[in-house]
């Protein structure tokens, strides 16, 4: 154990006390259901191998903590321990950028998959001409109802989808940001924590986190739509591509990058005031990030929803279904394609009015809090303990090279 009036340090001068806390601890039902649990078995699958690997390369580190030192000082305050000892978002210091595509990826892939049912019931609660069967009064209510009429796997259908797009979608994201970030930093207000430049990265990150993750979005909301038409993936690919063109999968770009800046400015400015308010000195406490990346999550989620049901409606083109022969064959249902913000926007209206546009607001609330939660807790874990154990190695071949 070490106890608060013992400052341990590596011989790096890696500072110790700032360690994570996570180390102390188709149209027929029965269809759809047996797909979602074979992705989901497919999944789980590639986790494990990842997992295995990574706790191979991790272990020196593990093994490694029983040769931690430390040190006692009497007197005064170590100046020079007070001196190197950094932020806690300055930690670790030196990460690579190959550092932070991998945690971010990581953080990415658990932060969706952890979430995916609720981004389920998300999904069928904005819709705006839903069947009698998927009317909803609330989301445990759509849990429950999923789970009961169509199969236990079926909130998971196109799982496996949305961990291919969100694997490179959140390693651009956080590795841009971080750079972006220091870059931007360094420039508004050098030495300092720059709410204009956190925000301004997030927002310029959100351009390749985007383009990166519209395809799966496209597919998977198309798989999440009660009665979806397409028995997998791959078929729902095929037949998006065919019918409606290579330009499907980014029809509602745009309005996701409308949705996004705005949702990761507010995250952002939202997340950095009230790390201001919890936690002023910006020490290692991980019920502040939370807290923190919860409250943010869940306002800019809010705030944004109108956009966000634009997004849904352009990608499933919910508004055809019932319409025969819409956007197949012929030159009759390709105009019927809604294409465009403005058009989204007139759409909901028609159809839902002023409310039409806050649909599935509880849901979207509920899955972006704890989203935003792990995706950043997770990442900094990842960063954290990938650059500590590259630190020891060099420390390590430093030695045996003396």
């Amino acid at each position: 154990l070490i106890f608060p009036d013992e400052i341990p340090m590596e011989a790096d001068g890696f500072p110790r006390r700032h360690r994570m806390t996570a180390e102390t601890a188709g149209g027929n039902a029965g269809v759809a259901g047996a797909s979602a649990g074979a992705e989901v078995r497919w999944f789980s699958g590639r986790i494990w191998g990842v997992s295995e690997s990574l706790v191979g390369n991790l272990s020196p580190r593990i093994g490694g903590d029983a040769e931690i030192q430390t040190v006692q000082f009497s007197g005064g305050p170590p100046e020079i321990a007070d001196a190197s000892e950094p932020e806690y978002e300055g930690l670790p210091q030196g990460a690579s950028t190959s550092t932070h595509m991998f945690a971010g990826a990581v953080a990415g892939i658990m932060e969706h998959c952890l979430m995916f049912p609720i981004d389920c019931v998300k999904t069928r609660m904005q819709s705006l001409q839903p069947e009698p069967a998927a009317r909803y009064r609330n989301v445990m209510d759509a849990l429950r109802r999923i789970i009961t009429t169509e199969g236990v796997w079926r909130p998971m259908r196109g799982l496996n989808a949305t961990a291919v797009g969100a694997g490179p979608a959140h390693a651009l994201y956080f590795a841009c940001y971080e750079k972006l970030k220091k870059s931007l930093g360094d420039i508004i207000h050098p030495g300092a924590n720059s709410h204009l430049a956190n925000g301004t990265a997030g927002c310029v990150a959100t351009l390749l986190h985007d383009a990166a993750m519209n395809p799966s979005e496209v597919v998977k909301q198309r798989l999440q739509m009660y009665n979806s038409p397409y028995r997998g993936v791959m078929d729902c690919v095929r037949a998006v591509w065919q019918s409606e063109g290579p330009g499907a999968f980014y029809r509602s770009y745009t309005t996701q990058l409308t949705m996004n800046v705005p949702f990761q400015a507010l995250h952002f400015m939202t997340y950095e005031y009230l790390q201001e308010l919890l936690n002023p000195h910006r020490q290692y406490n991980p019920s502040s990030h939370m807290v923190s990346g919860a409250l943010a999550g869940a306002i800019a989620a809010a705030a944004t929803t109108p956009l966000d049901v634009c997004k849904t409606l352009l990608n499933t083109q919910e508004s055809l279904v019932g319409l025969p022969a819409a956007g197949q064959g012929g030159g009759q249902g390709t105009h019927r394609h809604i294409t465009g913000l403005a058009h989204a926007f007139r759409t909901v209206y028609r159809l839902g009015g002023l409310p039409g546009f806050f649909k599935g607001v509880q849901a979207r609330v509920i899955y972006q809090m704890p989203s935003t939660a792990i995706s950043w807790s997770v990442y900094e874990f990842f960063k954290y303990g990938i650059t500590k154990h590259q630190q020891e190695k060099r420390v390590a071949l430093q030695r045996e090279g003396k």
